[in-house]
């Protein structure tokens, strides 16, 4: 490659350093002013954009002199700063909303056995007790027939009065092993 060639693209680049410089200056000079005057979370995000700004800038600054930059302290530092936007990003979108519910079935348990010396309400709760485990079990049961694959289609016919004969079952083994 010609440095002639070369020429033009590092005037441009001097020119867009220096428009930056300018853009940035009266942000640069006094940014706690600035800053002062926002609330904490656009305050916190402007620090790290400052920071991340001056740090690839040194970082491009590196790699254009042919440095090694990520071997350099400012790429561990790039790293960092990286962390910070997805702390800040994490607390912008906050994590969606738990449900809250009641294990009634724990609670009818605790209930039972703290009033373990009345039998009628002992028994009342014995019989709640198992009729939301046959509620669990049969939503569970429910769930577990929503995620099973529909069966597929198969290409031969069945007839009806094959329909209701069960399919024969391989006979168990009994354990033995047949000498060779």
């Amino acid at each position: 490659m010609d440095v002639s060639d070369v020429t033009p693209e590092l005037e441009q680049l001097e020119l867009d350093l220096n428009t930056l410089q300018e853009v940035l200056q009266p942000l640069l000079s006094d940014v706690g002013d600035v800053s002062s005057k926002m609330p904490l979370l656009d305050k916190a995000k402007l620090y790290v954009l400052v920071c991340y700004a001056i740090e690839s800038l040194i970082f491009s600054s590196l790699r254009l002199n042919g440095a090694d930059a990520k071997s350099h302290p400012v790429f561990t530092e790039l790293t960092r700063v990286r962390q910070y936007f997805e702390k800040i990003q994490k607390l912008e979108s906050p994590p969606e909303e738990r449900e809250n519910t009641v294990n009634t079935e724990a609670v009818a348990r605790f209930v039972r056995n703290d009033l373990a010396d009345n039998k009628d309400i002992k028994n009342k709760l014995t019989e709640l007790i198992a009729k939301e485990k046959a509620k669990a079990e049969a939503k569970a049961a429910t769930a577990a027939a929503e995620k099973k694959r529909p069966a597929e289609n198969s290409t031969s016919e069945v007839r009806p009065e094959e329909a209701g004969n069960k399919i024969a079952k391989r006979p168990k083994r009994d354990g033995s092993k047949k000498k060779k």
